[in-house]
């Protein structure tokens, strides 16, 4: 795993979308000129269905501060679907993503314990905050389902980061 940097260009990976189409990551939609990239690690995730739940309802919030959102799992698309109407998701959902993908991407990739977890490795948490030049303004990824940002937290930060033109953190190079 390569973890992708603070302020890097975000790599723009389609994946299919749920509901027919193509979910491009890293290519705000809507109108937004950024976006929140969410990946979870899939439906048989407890964990994942609370942040998703919370994320949904945030969406609106995130929407009128000029930032798309967008979630992905390696998931396929019945198990996609599961989740979606589980939780009562109207999230822009992209599943199937592959390990090339999630390696991509830099987040963990763990294989299942069991058959009845899930049938294939999964991504951990990651978090993307996409700025309008297409570069990581906020990376979080962890390599377990108990660690995730705040997403209040994030909206905040997003906020007062356009507000202020904020600089990219987290983007000095050793000498």
């Amino acid at each position: 795993m390569t973890a992708l940097a603070a302020g890097s260009a975000f790599p723009k990976l389609d994946v299919a979308k749920l509901g027919g189409g193509t979910l491009t990551l890293g290519a705000p939609q809507g109108g937004h000129d950024w976006q929140l990239v969410i990946v979870y690690r899939g439906l048989h995730c407890p964990l994942c269905k609370k942040y998703l739940a919370q994320l949904q309802e945030m969406e609106g919030d995130f929407s009128e501060a000029g930032v798309d959102v967008v979630v992905v799992s390696g998931d396929p698309e019945a198990k996609a679907k599961a989740m979606a109407d589980e939780k009562g998701l109207r999230l822009a959902m992209g599943y199937d993503l592959s390990v090339a993908q999630m390696e991509a991407l830099g987040v963990y990739v763990s294989d299942p314990r069991s058959p009845q977890e899930t049938d294939r490795p999964f991504p951990e948490p990651g978090l993307f905050v996409v700025n309008g030049d297409g570069a990581i303004q906020m990376v979080d990824v962890s390599n377990a389902p108990f660690l995730r940002p705040d997403l209040q937290g994030v909206l905040n930060g997003i906020k007062f980061i356009r507000a202020n033109d904020y600089p990219i953190r987290g983007t000095h190079k050793a000498a």
